[in-house]
């Protein structure tokens, strides 16, 4: 962590998705890595007293599953495909990052909302919708220039005039968004998100069961077309393969820290319903670089 100047500019560097959770306090959050290679994240971000800044980085696509703080409204801009996404505190989302991944995010606290009368419930209908405008690359540039040039200098604005200017340009960039989704595509994205926010809540209550697709269907409460409709549009992949990344985090997790000292490779595959060794282990490499006895090695208390 650095902290180079009054306003406290701070950057963290994670080897793993549980560091790049807890570099963002205040926000609930379940991240899973869904693509090969060894993770690195940076997260930067400056607090201004009820008004904060982010920006991270993840160089592997990640399953993110977060909900933003009670009362805010944050503003957050994927620099993938320069869309903003507006979200309060009732605001829940799950979806894959692409590889490589940047965003850049203000958030306006409770009491901050509140103190300057900001109407949330006049943007019901844009919460998590992709709002273009021709000014968010723009923004999002500046954004974090912005982050970059308080962490250089020792001559930084004032808190009041720069929480003042960033209010100013969200509300500006949101009143010139283009919303490009006509009503009825509106509606299938909200009942998609829904069907998203029924699957990640039964993994949340039963890590460690299996269904197959069929299963995993009822649990959403729709048609397997369905199913996989919404799979492919929040997650770029088929259910199964959900599935099966979730299975192997959470091996891996365990490998890292949550297994006991005599624990086996072949338990912990058990364990997480994988009945062939070797198809785990090379499943598991091909994800995390690594075969899980070289996790195993890795823990703490190790020998």
């Amino acid at each position: 962590m650095t902290t180079c100047n009054a306003l406290q500019v701070q950057a963290f560097n994670s080897a793993d998705v549980a560091e790049q959770i807890r570099a963002t306090p205040g926000w609930v959050q379940h991240y899973q890595q869904m693509s090969p290679g060894h993770f690195a994240g940076q997260v930067r971000y400056l607090d201004l007293q009820g008004v904060e800044i982010y920006e991270e980085c993840m160089n592997t696509r990640v399953e993110q599953n977060f909900c933003a703080p009670p009362g805010a409204l944050a503003f957050c801009f994927d620099r993938s495909d320069n869309a903003l996404y507006v979200l309060n505190g009732e605001s829940r989302n799950i979806w894959i990052t692409p590889e490589n991944y940047q965003e850049v995010a203000v958030v306006f606290g409770a009491e901050f909302v509140q103190r300057h009368g900001l109407s949330v419930e006049r943007l019901e209908g844009l919460f998590m919708a992709p709002l273009n405008s021709g000014q968010n690359a723009l923004f999002s540039r500046w954004l974090s220039g912005t982050l970059t040039r308080l962490s250089q200098t020792f001559d930084p604005p004032s808190r009041e005039a720069l929480t003042q200017q960033l209010l100013e340009d969200c509300l500006y960039i949101l009143d010139n968004a283009c919303v490009r989704l006509e009503r009825g595509a509106m509606q299938r994205r909200a009942e998609e998100r829904s069907i998203m926010k029924r699957v990640a809540e039964w993994a949340a209550d039963v890590p460690e069961e299996t269904l197959n697709l069929l299963e995993l269907s009822e649990v959403a409460g729709v048609s397997l077309r369905q199913l996989q409709h919404t799979f492919k549009t929040y997650t770029g992949m088929a259910p199964s393969q959900w599935l099966r990344l979730r299975r192997l985090n959470s091996a891996h997790r365990e490998l890292l820290g949550r297994s006991t000292a005599d624990t086996t490779v072949a338990e912990v595959a058990m364990h997480w319903s994988f009945w062939h060794l070797g198809r785990f282990s090379s499943s598991y490499r091909a994800l995390f670089k690594e075969l899980p006895s070289e996790t195993l090695k890795r823990r703490p208390g190790a020998r």
